[in-house]
């Protein structure tokens, strides 16, 4: 079943979704998280480190999975996905190595990082709680729009829309590939939030709210899923 709920602004959408992160490690203490980076879960982020310092119990068995990674970018270069996800929400939430999963941007040997996070994720999933950012291409992670997509792990060639992302538009020099969960693995996930918010979106959110299921758009994909909740920020367009 999926709902649209519509959000004044920016707080409320991360206001919102921040409940439904707190929810799920109130009921499942050791919940998989399935954590994207971006500008679309800063402000949840924000609201879980929040609640971290006034609850620090709550978060003490949570795992966490990072949906994607810019392959080549190293970990310690703020356009990351690492740096993005360890500053903002695995430190202040104090998520433990052991109970991590995450994509080395830095491998040598890609697709075999690629099996790895898949054998993890195999292991100790499904993940419970995936939240996922609708890129303004109709992208969900780096599962770009083809006439097919990856349903697992995958090195995913990026697209020139994608690489105009704010992480990436300062760069001088861009990444030509990606590390990504693919749409099956998210698509098994007990629970999605899907956030929609930020500025030229507007033409993309049409045609996802129009119901067309679609791998030109993957983000239509999430349509099919038993619990999927989008948070829509009216303010944005």
């Amino acid at each position: 079943m999926a709902r649209v709920h519509h959000c004044r602004d920016y707080r409320e959408l991360s206001r919102e979704a921040a409940a439904r992160v707190i929810a799920a490690a109130t009921a499942k203490g050791n919940s998989l998280l399935c954590a994207p980076a971006g500008n679309s879960p800063a402000g949840l982020y924000r609201e879980l480190a929040g609640e971290a310092a006034r609850n620090p119990d709550l978060f003490r068995s949570l795992r966490v999975v990072k949906l994607d990674e810019w392959l080549g970018v190293p970990a310690s270069d703020a356009a990351s996905c690492e740096h993005f996800l360890r500053s903002r929400l695995l430190d202040p939430l104090v998520v433990t190595a052991e109970r991590y999963i995450g994509f080395d941007p830095e491998t040598a040997d890609p697709q075999r990082e690629c099996a790895d996070v898949q054998g993890e994720l195999e292991r100790q999933g499904p993940i419970d709680l995936c939240i996922l950012g609708l890129g303004k291409n109709g992208h969900v992670g780096l599962n770009e729009p083809g006439p097919s997509l990856h349903p697992h792990c995958h090195v995913a060639k990026l697209s020139e829309e994608t690489l105009r992302h704010s992480m990436m538009s300062s760069k001088e020099s861009k990444p030509a590939h990606g590390l990504t969960l693919g749409i099956g693995d998210i698509l098994q996930s007990r629970k999605i939030v899907l956030l929609v918010t930020g500025e030229g979106k507007k033409r993309v959110i049409a045609r996802f709210l129009d119901g067309t299921v679609t791998t030109d758009l993957p983000a239509t994909l999430l349509w099919l899923h038993h619990d999927l909740e989008v948070f829509l920020d009216d303010s944005s367009g």
